[in-house]
């Protein structure tokens, strides 16, 4: 503080003139110190000042005296294994475990599928017509502010309480079923119905007796889907019918996504038109949870492209009849059926909801 006292009162005793005088010498020694010419900015121009070209080459030397190996082996302790664990844990052990599994979107992970590598036509036509007007057919407004519906009633039976052992018992399961139903939930902007996956399967019984049986449905299956299918087996035994249980006598592959779609595509566009007084499918088919089935003859199989490309690899006798599963996200089978509906499935006979 003292010193910047005594600067202030230097400057005080200092005539105007001096101040002038001062302040030139100053601008003086700034102009001569500066340069008149501008300097072009690198940068600016996109030039590059540095380049992997100017690195020198190696000379013969050094070339012959870089040996890895040499220098791997003659490390005295070995590099922590982690450092190798490219692969992803077989188990997950939980969110606080220090190695953890990788998204399914990585590469190295198990879960891992490419793609998508295409769009299917269908599904193009389900995001641009087929979602907006399921939504607008199964739109119910509800005003803003509208207070919530009582909720329902309890769906399962109840006891009579003639016993005293019925008290604090639990409720008794639906007739008819182990488990209630979905109930169908209205149609809106975040549940339109779509394809989740489809699954072919093929039942050769034949296949108990001759093992070529099994060979050729499950060719057949893989070409249809272009999944590898899983052999299935019988589950009990039938004296009269000559089955086993436990013994293989069928094939099922499930595909999932545009595999799925460009199926149903296939199905719509070359096999069933060209089916010979074909109605369609039958209305009551369903689960009542969103799930329709069908079924295709041996002949009906062998109009897929697929099978017709390569139809004298397999003997004609063998050809196998296919059952096919489409399971949506519908809560209903009447949401389904508009859904298949709106993509060139037809439907016949009564229709049961």
């Amino acid at each position: 503080m003292a010193g910047l006292r005594e600067v202030s009162r230097s400057a005080h005793s200092l005539s105007l003139s001096q101040i002038l005088r001062l302040g030139q010498s100053c601008w003086a020694c700034q102009r001569r110190s500066s340069s008149t010419e501008t300097k072009p900015d690198q940068a600016a121009l996109g030039v590059v000042t540095h380049s992997s070209f100017d690195i020198p080459q190696l000379t013969p030397e050094q070339k012959a005296t870089f040996r890895p190996w040499k220098r791997a082996a003659d490390r005295k302790f070995n590099l922590p294994s982690s450092r190798y664990q490219y692969h992803p844990p077989k188990y997950n052990r939980g969110p606080l475990h220090p190695i953890q599994s990788p998204m399914s979107s990585d590469p190295i992970a198990r879960d891992f599928v490419p793609g998508p590598f295409n769009l299917p036509r269908l599904k193009q036509t389900y995001q641009s017509t087929v979602a907006p007007d399921l939504m607008t057919l199964a739109y119910n407004h509800v005003p803003p502010g509208t207070k919530n519906k009582e909720p329902p009633a309890d769906r399962l039976r109840g006891w009579d309480g003639s016993s005293p052992y019925h008290e604090n018992r639990q409720k008794r399961g639906p007739r008819g079923a182990p488990v209630l139903p979905i109930r169908e939930r209205n149609i809106t902007f975040r549940n339109i119905p779509e394809i989740k996956e489809i699954t072919v399967s093929a039942y050769v019984p034949e296949a108990l007796k001759n093992d070529d049986h099994l060979v050729v449905a499950r060719t057949v299956v893989l070409n249809l889907t272009g999944a590898m299918p899983e052999i299935t087996r019988t589950r009990k035994s039938v004296v009269q019918w000559g089955i086993v249980s436990g013994r293989p006598a069928g094939v099922k592959a499930t595909i999932y996504g545009n595999a799925a779609y460009e199926f149903l595509d296939r199905c719509t566009q070359l096999v069933f038109p060209r089916i010979k007084d074909w109605k369609g499918i039958k209305a009551t088919t369903g689960d009542s949870s969103g799930n329709l089935s069908w079924g295709l003859n041996p002949e009906d199989v062998a109009l897929f492209p697929e099978v017709e490309a390569s139809y004298s690899v397999f003997p004609a006798k063998m050809i196998p009849g296919v059952k096919i599963f489409v399971k949506t996200t519908a809560t209903s089978d009447r949401q389904a059926r508009l859904l298949l509906q709106a993509m060139g499935i037809p439907f016949y006979g009564e229709i049961r909801n």
